[in-house]
């Protein structure tokens, strides 16, 4: 069943042929997307006994199958497609559960030709709960929400060899989220677990709902010149941006709705309690410890990559309006082939993550949340470290302010000598 009976949207007028077609699949919803070679008028209604989703797309042809698509874990059963009155397309999706369906146009851009999108949302079971049931408790644990950049419809950044900027910000959300499960202090949170897409202003109430203590989004950087190189990290700015670098970069990224497929627009028309959120970061001095945090998250990638800037910088980036200390973290550049040929390996990613956990943690260690566990221990917490290929401990000594001498005595090893997957603790300067 489909919990609304008719829907109607339409586009531009013109003959469209509908040359691709793609499904994604997200927790609460599936995305049929529809490329076409330009914009078409389109109509979608719901049919029963059985239950049907159709779009009517006028003066079109169909240039692609359907049946090639995996529709495993979505709820349509089938999608068919068939020409009508000879110049028309119905696609008719067959659907095996309830859903509520929504669709938009979205206008061709630099990445893609026009598109239809078809969004199926899950229907949501009332539950009903008791005012005890619905007060959430303070998590004890320091929750990090860990926000992969793009995903779905949107690749971000596109390297050498088909590097995609989605993928590697995905696989590195994924080690640093296990970094911090295997923390009796903290606790990781996905905002995306897999390839979908995600709106701007969707992630960092996800992250709210995970009652985050601390936002993390995830990226990697892109240039017209591959030379260009290095690591950063940026904190929100409610006023200007610190670099014309930052100001670039922060549009960039917020146009990725654009790119991710999204009826919400881009820019400033975003929900009314955004702006209610800036307010409450300029007065609890959220910004100030974004800023702090990012310094040490900062010094710790220092050690391990070269820094494109070597200060966090600011600007607006979307993402980043959360209630809570936020950083967006370039990892390097996917342009640069050499940058690319590392952020693609498992050890470098693990490399980045381990960094980025570090500078979390000792700035954690420093100001402890109020009410959790590492707070009742006086921010009191043994850094440990986990070897990985290429490690020397000597490095790890610098990166950390430390020396081999007390790294040894202190993990009680019998000598100098380290191994892949060994696990030391960093003693404290």
């Amino acid at each position: 069943m489909l919990s609304s009976p008719l829907l109607l949207l339409s586009s531009s007028a013109s003959a469209a042929d509908i040359e691709s077609v793609r499904v994604w699949r997200a927790p609460d919803s599936t995305r049929l997307v529809l490329d076409l070679s330009s914009a078409a008028d389109h109509k979608l209604f719901a049919l029963q006994n059985p239950n049907r989703l159709v779009i009517d797309l006028s003066d079109s042809q169909v240039k692609t199958q359907f049946d090639k698509l995996d529709l495993t874990n979505t709820p349509i059963a089938k999608i068919r497609a068939a020409v009508r009155n000879k110049t028309d397309v119905r696609v008719v999706l067959d659907l095996k559960n309830t859903v509520s369906p929504k669709s938009f146009s979205l206008k061709a851009n630099e990445q893609y030709s026009d598109r239809l999108v078809i969004d199926l949302f899950d229907k949501k079971r009332v539950v009903s709960r008791s005012v005890e049931q619905v007060v959430k408790k303070r998590n004890p644990k320091i929750v990090i929400a860990i926000d992969a950049g793009h995903g779905g419809e949107d690749p971000g950044a596109l390297g050498p060899r088909r590097v995609r900027e989605k993928v590697v910000a995905l696989q590195i959300a994924q080690k640093l989220e296990a970094l911090f499960d295997k923390n009796p202090y903290f606790e990781g949170e996905l905002v995306r677990t897999g390839d979908y897409y995600i709106a701007l202003p969707k992630r960092s109430k996800i992250a709210r709902d995970k009652q985050a203590d601390f936002f993390i989004s995830i990226h990697a950087d892109a240039f017209t010149n591959p030379k260009a190189y290095g690591a950063s990290v940026y904190a929100l700015s409610t006023k200007g941006s610190t670099s014309a670098w930052a100001t670039k970069l922060a549009a960039k990224e917020n146009r990725s709705d654009e790119f991710g497929g999204t009826s919400s627009p881009s820019g400033n028309a975003y929900p009314d309690y955004v702006q209610g959120v800036l307010a409450d970061l300029i007065q609890t001095g959220t910004v100030r410890d974004s800023l702090d945090a990012g310094k040490y998250v900062l010094k710790n990638i220092g050690g391990v990559a070269r820094l494109h800037k070597k200060k966090v910088e600011q600007a607006g980036f979307m993402v980043l309006k959360s209630s809570v200390p936020s950083l967006l973290i370039e990892t390097g550049f996917i342009s640069n082939p050499k940058e690319a040929r590392d952020l693609s390996t498992r050890s470098y990613q693990q490399k980045i993550a381990n960094a980025i956990y570090q500078g979390v943690l000792q700035y954690h260690s420093d100001s402890p949340p109020v009410g959790t566990l590492l707070a009742k221990n006086d921010g009191e917490i043994d850094h440990s470290y986990v070897i990985i290929r290429g490690d020397t401990l000597s490095e790890i000594a610098a990166r950390y302010n430390t020396s081999v001498r007390k790294i040894v005595r202190y993990n009680k090893m019998k000598s100098n000598s380290i191994r892949v997957g060994q696990k030391i603790l960093i003693p404290s300067s």
